[in-house]
Parts: structure tokens; C-alpha cells; sequence
């Protein structure tokens, strides 16, 4: 078989991995205030539920990653099916459950704290089969999860609307199934040839390939790194106060739950040309460079929002995910990949993947409350001025020579 036809197959395949993933994250993550607050939630339980599952998984996250990075028994595709077969088993928990409030709330915060955990293995095991000698183009493949997010949100967003939250949880059902499918077929073969894709291999810096497993010693090791995981946090928590009170700012332009599952799918829908792009586009724009692009379009597409009085604004607002969460996401996936140590390269998304969620327990706690005692528009402007903290953190990180990870 030749090169081309290896890379389409192996891509397809991860992009069926990634496209069943991110139906789930839309299901769990996207419409999670919208299930919660139709079963007697307030903003601010709704806040609390969410805080707890993104700390939960901020912590499991690093956690497995160092087990999955040590030779043993747990490797990323058997975590991903732990993970499935996980939260198949909580959604039909929850479908028989009588509405008892503290036990859909201990169920439906372990659903969303898998889902967020597994993300960053998804991501991983691409970069360790490209490893291995398997082509994958990691921005398409990625791109088509964002596209699948996109429709999932524009078909779920209506059905809601029209026959309830019931909708939502026999959704995760049938997409638990088509991820069981995809990670069993994402096999890596016992002998693969040599890739030809060079841009997505780790740089040693001229140092042992060793691991960095205590969180100081990594630190010293990565300190730009370091640097760019609390912008990371600024930047999500302005990103997820979004997503997670979107129906709540939806509702206050005069829309309901159709024009979130529009608003969404124009989001996830805009992500995949960039993504798609994103491997050319690494060889001619540094990963650093391109994560400072990002963090100023989470900033804008922050501020659009504390001056909208619109859903035209609101949909010119979405509009800014292709430069801000479509670009972050591969973005600093290759700066990974480039700028660690192989064995440090699982704990390296994972940590990303715990700045997100970091930002999402700060977003949860705060916007949730300040939403309820002095509502939308004081929760916006406090989003924007986080984020602007942010990306005057990153612009140090990537710009301003912060030595130790080959970023200077």
C-alpha cells in the first residue's frame, strides 16, 4: 500500500474516533445547562455541579497520564475504552433514576469528569501512532470532530426543543456506541512502516529522552511552557463561561433552544477549515505565534458578547471559534509535540487539557453566581477582563525569550 493511501486510512479512522468523541462532548458538555436546568437546577448548583467535575478532572487527568506514560498495563486506547464503557453505564444510571436531585447531581458530574478526562488521550494517541509509523493528519481528522460537534448540536438543539431533555441522554446512548466501534477498529498494527510526516515528532533540545514526572522538576524543564498553561486557564475560563451559560445569554437576546443548537453548529462548523489547514499552516507559522492569534480572538470574541444586543451578534461572536478555540486546540497540541521530550509528551496535553478544566472550575464558581445576583452582563465583562490576562500571559510565554522548552 502506498504512503497516500496508508495516511487516508489511518486518518479516516482517527477522524471516526474524533467525530464520535465530540458528538459526546456536545451531548455532555454543550447542552449540560439546558438537561440540568429542566430537572430543577439553579445557575449556581448548575455552577457547583460544573466547578466539581472540572476539578475532578483537572486532577485525574495528569494522574493517568503518568501511569499511560510508564510502560504497563494502561495505554491510551484502553483508557479511552474504559472511558466509554464508563459513561454508557452512568447515561442508562440516569435514564432509571427517579428525579432525585443530589443523585443526578453525583451522576452527571462523573459524565462529565470522563468525558473531560479522556479528551487529551484522544489527542495523544494520534501523536503515538504517527509514532509509530501510522499517517495521520491530525488537523483534519480533528477539524471533522469539530464538524461533528456542529451537527450534532444544529439536530439535538431542535429535537430538545420539541420532545425534551430524554432527547439528550438517549443521544449519549447511541454516540457511547459508535465511539466503542471507533476505538475498536483505531488498532495499531503490530509493525508499522516509517512516517513521513516529520513536523510531529518531539524535539530532544539535545537532551536525554527522559521523563519528568514530578510537577517542580517538569516546571524547571518547561518554563514557558508553565507560562502558557495559565494563560490556558484565562483563556477557558472566558471560553467555557460561554459554552456553559450560552442558553442563558440565548435566552436574554430573545432566542431559546434552537438558536443554541444554530449558534453551536456555526461555532464547530467554522472550526473545521482552519483545522484542516492547520498542518500546512505550522510550517509557515510557528505554533508560538499562532497561540498568541488564538488567545486575542477568545478575547474578541468575548468582548462582542458584553456589547451584543442581538443574536446577529451573538452569531458574529461564535464566528471568532475558528481563530480562537479552533487554532488553540492543534495549536498546542504541535507545541507540545515539538517542544517536550517523548516521555513527557502524554503529561504535556494532559496538562493543557487540566488548564482547560482549571478555567472551567473558576468559570463555574464565579459565573454562575454572578449571573444569578447581578446577571449576564457583569458575567461578560468579568470573563473579558480575565481573558485579557491572559493574553498578555501569552505573549510573554511565546514572545518575550522564556527559556527552557525551545520556545525562545
Amino acid at each position: 500500500m502506498d504512503i497516500r493511501s496508508r495516511k487516508r486510512i489511518w486518518t479516516a479512522k482517527y477522524a471516526f474516533l474524533n467525530a464520535a468523541y465530540y458528538a459526546g462532548f456536545c451531548t455532555v458538555h454543550a447542552y449540560a445547562a439546558v438537561y440540568l436546568l429542566s430537572v430543577g437546577f439553579t445557575n449556581t448548583e448548575i455552577g457547583i455541579l460544573l466547578a466539581t467535575a472540572n476539578v475532578l478532572s483537572a486532577v485525574a487527568q495528569p494522574v493517568f497520564a503518568a501511569f499511560i506514560d510508564k510502560p504497563g498495563i494502561l495505554t491510551n486506547r484502553r483508557f479511552v475504552f474504559a472511558s466509554i464503557i464508563s459513561i454508557a453505564s452512568l447515561v442508562l444510571l440516569l435514564m432509571f433514576i427517579p428525579g432525585y436531585k443530589p443523585a443526578i447531581f453525583l451522576i452527571y458530574m462523573l459524565i462529565y469528569t470522563i468525558q473531560f478526562t479522556y479528551q487529551p488521550v484522544v489527542t495523544a494517541l494520534c501523536f503515538e501512532y504517527q509514532s509509530a509509523g501510522c499517517d495521520i493528519f491530525f488537523g483534519l481528522a480533528r477539524g471533522l470532530g469539530s464538524a461533528s460537534f456542529a451537527v450534532t448540536s444544529a439536530f439535538i438543539g431542535r429535537l430538545t426543543e420539541l420532545h425534551g431533555v430524554k432527547v439528550l441522554l438517549i443521544a449519549d446512548l447511541v454516540i457511547m456506541a459508535l465511539s466503542f466501534i471507533s476505538i475498536l477498529i483505531f488498532k495499531k498494527p503490530a509493525s508499522s512502516p516509517v512516517s513521513d510526516t516529520p513536523d510531529t515528532t518531539a524535539v530532544s533540545h539535545g537532551k536525554e529522552n527522559k521523563a519528568h514526572n514530578n510537577i517542580f522538576e517538569f516546571g524547571r524543564a518547561y518554563p514557558a511552557f508553565m507560562l502558557l498553561l495559565a494563560a490556558t486557564v484565562c483563556f477557558f475560563f472566558a471560553h467555557n463561561m460561554i459554552n456553559d451559560f450560552l442558553i442563558q445569554i440565548i435566552r436574554s437576546l430573545g432566542g431559546a433552544e434552537t438558536q443554541l443548537g444554530y449558534a453551536t453548529f456555526l461555532a464547530a462548523l467554522l472550526e473545521l477549515p482552519v483545522m484542516a489547514l492547520i498542518t500546512v499552516l505550522v510550517k509557515k507559522i510557528s505554533p508560538n505565534d499562532m497561540l498568541i492569534v488564538s488567545g486575542i480572538s477568545f478575547l474578541i470574541k468575548t468582548l462582542i458578547l458584553v456589547f451584543a444586543a442581538d443574536m446577529l451578534a451573538l452569531y458574529v461572536s461564535q464566528s471568532f471559534q475558528m481563530l480562537a478555540y479552533a487554532v488553540f486546540v492543534p495549536a498546542s497540541a504541535y507545541y507540545v509535540s515539538r517542544h517536550m521530550q517523548e516521555m513527557d509528551q502524554v503529561k504535556g496535553q494532559a496538562l493543557v487539557s487540566s488548564a482547560i478544566t482549571v478555567g472551567g472550575v473558576f468559570s463555574n464558581l464565579v459565573c454562575g453566581r454572578i449571573l444569578d445576583v447581578f446577571g449576564i452582563r457583569a458575567m461578560l465583562i468579568t470573563g473579558s477582563v480575565i481573558c485579557s490576562i491572559g493574553v498578555m500571559t501569552v505573549i510573554i510565554a511565546m514572545k518575550k525569550g522564556v527559556t527552557g522548552d525551545g520556545s525562545h
